[in-house]
């Protein structure tokens, strides 16, 4: 999915660049789609805890507690199947299974990478991680480092593909902007020109 372009200036000296290939839910059939994608998430995320709860064989799970009547729990058709599902294999290929799936539950799927500019402090790259249980990568470079934001072309594959880089004093290679995504040259061009105006302001 190509990526787009988030814009916000708070103030005259800060800027913010985001790219993003997240679909953008803003049709009534996109949102549904993506409150969907959510149930089914948190079902599965459900269902593999249900399936581990009965693996485990642990007393917590078999006694009725303050707060869940886990007997209930259990003769339910979910609870059963579980039980079902716990029994029928050994306690590697749930725990190994259980671990795929609350990997794919957790992923995002998408990626975000973001540029923020302040005038007179310097620069800070973020690259989103690929599951929601872990931060973003980020990078903050003062303004004294800065010898220039430039784009590059190189080749990736056949093609010519450009992309963002900031020139680092005393760092041999450039921090290249946006590096996974590396959005089309007009997005570039766009943050190549806000990014310069909000950092050395028009003169």
């Amino acid at each position: 999915m190509p990526g787009y372009l988030k814009v916000r200036r708070p103030s005259p000296t800060t800027a913010s660049f985001t790219v993003s290939n997240a679909s953008q839910c803003t049709s009534t059939p996109a949102k549904a789609l993506f409150y969907l994608q959510f149930l089914l998430r948190a079902f599965i995320f459900v269902s593999v805890l249900a399936v581990c709860a009965a693996r485990s064989q642990s007393s917590f799970f078999a006694e009725d507690g303050p707060w869940v009547r886990w007997t209930v729990v259990w003769a339910s058709p979910l609870g059963e199947l579980a039980c079902r599902i716990a029994d029928a294999y050994s306690p590697l290929v749930v725990t190994v299974v259980s671990v795929i799936v609350l990997y794919g539950v957790f992923r995002k799927g998408y990626t975000e990478e973001s540029l923020l500019v302040i005038r007179g402090l310097g620069i800070q790259t973020s690259t989103s991680s690929n599951t929601y249980l872990s931060k973003a990568t980020t990078r903050f470079i003062p303004t004294t480092e800065i010898q220039d934001i430039v784009i590059h072309e190189a080749f990736k594959g056949f093609e010519v593909r450009f992309y963002l880089a900031v020139i680092v004093e005393g760092e041999r290679n450039v921090v290249v902007v946006f590096p996974n995504l590396l959005p089309r040259r007009a997005i570039l061009e766009e943050v190549w020109r806000g990014s310069r105006h909000c950092l050395y302001d028009a003169k």
